[in-house]
């Protein structure tokens, strides 16, 4: 059984909430998982505690057993120090040419 960490959507239209669940990966995004690890509220400030709860213990023990945190999870998980920060690839953005340069500044 593949299992993975990952978000469930609750909440009603416009307002969003999220549960932190280990699921098996076959099962829909809001279907049935195996168990509830924590919340997450993007309504809240980034700063408030509360914006994303997690039981680290359990999530390290559904990792132990080989459960596979989604990119967003593993990002809360980096946040938390749980985790080794991973290096994503996030190129720089071209540089106008000269003769762009010459004309905007004009």
């Amino acid at each position: 059984m593949a299992m993975k960490i990952r978000l469930s959507r609750r909440g009603s239209k416009k307002r969003p909430f999220y549960s932190i669940v280990a699921a098996d990966s076959r099962m829909p995004r809001d279907g049935r998982f195996i168990e509830k690890l924590g919340t997450y509220n993007p309504l809240l400030n980034k700063d408030d505690p509360n914006r994303v709860k997690m039981d680290v213990e359990r999530i390290q023990h559904w990792m132990s057993q080989g459960a596979i945190p989604t990119d967003r999870i593993s990002r809360f998980l980096e946040a938390k120090g749980v985790l080794e920060p991973k290096t994503r690839n996030n190129p720089q953005k071209a540089i106008p040419r000269k003769q762009a340069q010459e004309t905007a500044s004009s």
